[in-house]
């Protein structure tokens, strides 16, 4: 199983949201790099990064300090936010990372998740962010009116290599992730699913090694808040 330390950059500082609400953040001392680093030296492998600043403006904007991160550490990094056109794909690729992510771009436009898969095979992880049941879209502000499944099932043959499902309703909540929707999604998902959102305590990274189909799992306000202590984690990083 893979543990994804989560580093969220806004206005260059680590940052962690409630629910995806910009205005509901709490800002972190250490530097994204700096975080980086800590999680490297804790023997982690893999980082998930979102720029938020991309998010908001579909722009790469923290490329140089993702770039720094992925130059300085050597750790396989899937990164995402804003990401809406395959120059902005190869720009991440050009500097190596190991997964890009799409999230709104892909499902507002599926023929888009279809020429990445094509241009950038083994590259493309698909992050789809549900609120009860439906896709949310724009950083979350807008709500797709599509069913996560049905979604799923239109684009499964596309070939991303790593499907990103997140609960909006548990994101940054702690209050364990939904893994009963998760299920429904790796059920069905051609790729491996991470789960990502709501991570409370270590027994909820425990309870994915046994789960059929799930590659890993995302860990973000739970470290930065210390529910969970990362000598703790690294160790169910397989």
């Amino acid at each position: 199983m893979k543990i994804f330390p989560a580093i969220d950059i806004k206005d260059k500082k680590c940052v962690r949201l409630i629910k995806g609400d910009f205005n509901n953040k709490t800002e972190y001392e250490l530097s994204p790099i700096e975080q980086a680093k800590k999680y490297k030296n804790y023997g982690f492998k893999n980082l998930h990064i979102i720029d938020l600043d991309g998010a908001l403006t579909g722009e790469t904007i923290n490329l140089d300090i993702i770039q720094a991160i992925i130059s300085k550490f050597e750790l396989k990094i899937e990164v995402g936010g804003g990401i809406r056109n395959l120059i902005s794909i190869q720009k991440y690729i050009d500097v190596g990372a190991d997964k890009i992510i799409l999230g709104s771009a892909a499902i507002k436009d599926k023929n888009f998740l279809k020429k990445a898969c094509e241009k950038f095979p083994n590259k493309i992880a698909l992050g789809l962010d549900a609120k009860d049941g439906y896709l949310s879209v724009s950083g979350w502000k807008e709500n797709s009116n599509q069913m996560t499944l049905d979604y799923l099932k239109d684009v499964n043959d596309y070939g991303f290599s790593r499907l990103i499902y997140t609960d909006i309703n548990r994101d940054g909540m702690k209050q364990s992730p939904n893994f009963e929707e998760t299920l429904k999604v790796a059920k069905i998902s051609n790729c491996p699913v991470i789960i990502s959102g709501g991570v409370s305590s270590i027994d909820d990274v425990k309870k994915v090694k046994n789960l059929k189909n799930i590659e890993g799992i995302i860990v973000g306000k739970a470290i930065y808040d210390g529910d969970i202590k990362l000598d703790e984690l690294v160790k169910e990083d397989a």
